[in-house]
């Protein structure tokens, strides 16, 4: 069975098209185009854009593009830089990360409503409480009984007259 390279190659030269042709039709750059006829892949950066632009490639020369991505995968496999997916991360997750991993799950809407309901049970709660609280306390409570006691000055008011 002949590569994928090949089977590009062969089907755009049967169709006497060329790579500028092939490249306005696909919108695929010319140096990625020889690239695939080359079966050089390390042209491209990551696995996705070699499959994206040969399936593009090949549907536009009318191949059976899912034979084509099969054969894709064997060669790709075979190849040292992506035999395997690069790592998505680099190190291992720190408290930070798990942190903010459970503040992203939190539903903010509903986070936000249960701590208003909380915040206003807490002032009704101690609204009440201030309340009766005031009510048993009187200032005038433990006071002894009040008796007059005029002055002795003679400062007095003047009486209304009847």
């Amino acid at each position: 069975m002949s590569t994928v390279a090949e089977q590009l190659r062969t089907a755009r030269e049967a169709k006497k098209l060329t790579v500028e042709q092939v490249a306005e039709a696909t919108k695929i750059r010319t140096d990625y185009i020889r690239a695939l006829e080359e079966g050089n892949f390390n042209v491209f950066s990551a696995p996705i854009y070699i499959r994206g632009s040969v399936k593009n490639y090949g549907a536009m020369l009318k191949l059976d593009t899912s034979a084509l991505l099969a054969a894709l995968a064997g060669e790709l496999d075979r190849t040292e830089k992506y035999s395997e997916p690069p790592p998505l991360v680099e190190s291992e997750n720190t408290v930070v990360d798990q942190i903010t991993l459970m503040l992203a799950k939190i539903n903010w809407k509903m986070g936000f409503a249960g701590l208003a309901v909380a915040a206003m049970l807490v002032v009704l709660v101690v609204s009440i409480w201030a309340w009766r609280h005031h009510q048993k306390i009187t200032p005038l409570k433990n006071l002894p009984p009040a008796v007059y006691q005029p002055a002795n000055n003679g400062d007095t008011l003047p009486l209304p007259k009847r």
